[in-house]
């Protein structure tokens, strides 16, 4: 089932090139909630300690003000990528004041769509776009659904790999246009077997009655606080997390046959007008409700498990950065937030991800039919609700499958490929790591989510107070640390720059908001 993966590696390996995947880019980003020592969602503005939420290009917000989002730059080896991310938390909370960072991806105490303060960035053209597309959010999809919190693993192959890669395949194509190819297929392959992820790494299988209060659910009560499924994996992932949920109505699938496929079927969405949406209003009464009606309202809006990535310039569109330059790396956005590790995620995970990641690569990968797509979504969701059941079998290939089996298929699949990555990098981590995933297959009591239900119900702990208890952990652990001086200022310096950036932004605005968002939409 595998063999086109073992044959490009063989020829991996027969090219005698040993440092093919030493300059590989691993970047990672994460998201935590900002709760008051009591819990609740903080109320209080992004501290101005850590400089611009508009122009920092480490410490930001995502959906609410809340949301803190803490990037690291795209680095050449994991273990530089979790020393960054490491000391972005120490500066963080170094700055916070009687506040905490939430350890879980569901949050808790949620007192109604009230109490969940929307980012702002400020008085700047691009900052109210922010800020006026995040409210379209909360119109289309309610507020609750965006304060999920997620770690996201960013993703490239070096310049080298490409030109070898591209000899041994030969490809005779130009370039970038093999590498966006590529990549593609790397992306068709990540959703074919992307449910192994929230099996192997889910770590959100209960929630907290308060974030589901009004809510019809079909989920079974743990406690008189807390929802859980006796199986789930991820319901972060699953039906009650934020997904394009009313794409039946509006007809929103991109297409990831290739990249102009991927950027017409995109496209084709922030164009066109939505009926529902208009319903809402796009500015009344002098206030933007939304950036306009349509299917998406911009690129982002789109929730996928992996998406294509290129870097914008000033004001760029995302689709537009792509089909000028083509794809840069991957986002993959799949992963809970770790509550066992102070950073969200840890090595053994991400070195999990980046050999699953070039194993997808190496597969063939043909194109997602309709009744492929169906059976890749129902896939997704079965495991994210019911993956540990013992019985739960998959759609493969149109046939069903254990979800045991094939999870343990892949991997094996995957054996040669992880000796190699420990051979080029000088280390075992990756045949660890794999050995360390074959175990949770086998026995589904090792996972995250398994692991965390059995606590919860030895400590006789609600969600909260299980949460609530590791992210105190978690405080004390970065309370505990001295951060470097020399790193110190490097962030302060990060800081005092963004916030002059944004000063500047905002004192040379020569456009109305509305002119503004014309011209970007108007982008060709």
């Amino acid at each position: 089932m595998y063999k086109s993966a073992e044959l490009r590696l063989n020829r991996i390996i027969n090219s005698r090139e040993k440092d093919l995947f030493q300059d590989s880019h691993i970047g990672l980003e994460k998201e935590s909630l900002r709760v008051s020592e009591q819990g609740k969602i903080a109320q209080t503005p992004h501290p101005a300690a850590l400089g611009s939420a508009l122009t920092h290009p480490y410490i930001t917000t995502d959906y609410s003000e809340a949301l803190l989002e803490l990037i690291t730059p795209p680095l050449t080896s994991i273990s530089a990528a979790m020393d960054f991310l490491q000391q972005t938390h120490q500066f963080v909370y170094n700055k916070l004041q009687n506040e905490i960072l939430w350890a879980t991806s569901m949050p808790c105490i949620v007192t109604g769509e009230a109490s969940i303060p929307i980012a702002y960035y400020g008085e700047s053209n691009p900052g109210l776009m922010k800020t006026v597309y995040r409210r379209g959010l909360g119109y289309r999809y309610g507020k609750m659904m965006q304060v999920i919190a997620g770690v996201h693993f960013n993703y490239s192959l070096s310049d080298k790999f490409w030109r070898v890669f591209q000899d041994l395949e030969q490809d005779n194509r130009p370039s970038q246009d093999f590498i966006s190819h590529s990549y593609f297929r790397m992306m068709r392959n990540l959703q074919r077997f992307g449910w192994l992820i929230p099996y192997l790494f889910g770590a959100s299988p209960a929630v907290c009655k308060s974030f589901l209060k009004g809510i019809p659910t079909k989920l079974e009560q743990f406690d008189e606080f807390t929802y859980f499924e006796p199986y789930a994996t991820s319901l972060r992932v699953g039906d009650i997390g934020y997904q394009n949920y009313k794409e039946g109505i509006s007809g929103i699938k991109a297409n990831y046959d290739d990249l102009d496929a991927y950027i017409k079927s995109v496209t084709h969405a922030i164009e066109t007008v939505c009926g529902e949406y208009e319903k809402l209003g796009v500015k009344v009464a002098g206030e933007y409700r939304q950036l306009n009606a349509n299917l998406l309202q911009i690129e982002n809006e789109y929730y996928s498990s992996i998406r294509p990535k290129q870097l914008t310039g000033r004001e760029e569109k995302p689709s537009l950065a792509l089909q000028r330059r083509g794809v840069r790396y991957l986002e993959l956005r799949s992963l809970d937030v770790n509550v066992y590790h102070p950073l969200g995620v840890d090595e053994q995970q991400l070195h999990f991800l980046e050999a699953f990641l070039i194993f997808c690569l190496l597969q063939d990968s043909p194109a997602i039919s309709g009744d492929e797509r169906k059976a890749i979504d129902k896939n997704l969701n079965d495991t994210a609700h019911r993956g540990r059941a013992p019985e739960l079998q998959l759609n493969c290939n149109g046939n069903p499958m254990l979800l045991s089996a094939w999870g343990l298929e892949i991997c094996e699949a995957m054996e040669p490929l992880c000796q190699l990555l420990d051979e080029f990098k000088h280390v075992s981590h990756y045949s660890d790591t794999l050995g360390a995933q074959v175990q949770a297959l086998q026995d589904a009591d090792q996972t995250p989510s398994a692991r965390i239900l059995a606590e919860m119900r030895q400590e006789k702990e609600a969600f909260f107070p299980f949460s609530m208890r590791y992210s105190q952990k978690h405080y004390q652990y970065f309370h505990s640390l001295a951060l470097p001086p020399d790193v110190e200022h490097r962030f302060n310096l990060e800081t005092e720059k963004s916030l002059q950036q944004q000063q500047y932004l905002e004192s040379s605005k020569e456009i109305s908001f509305d002119e503004y968002l014309e011209r970007y939409f108007a982008q060709r």
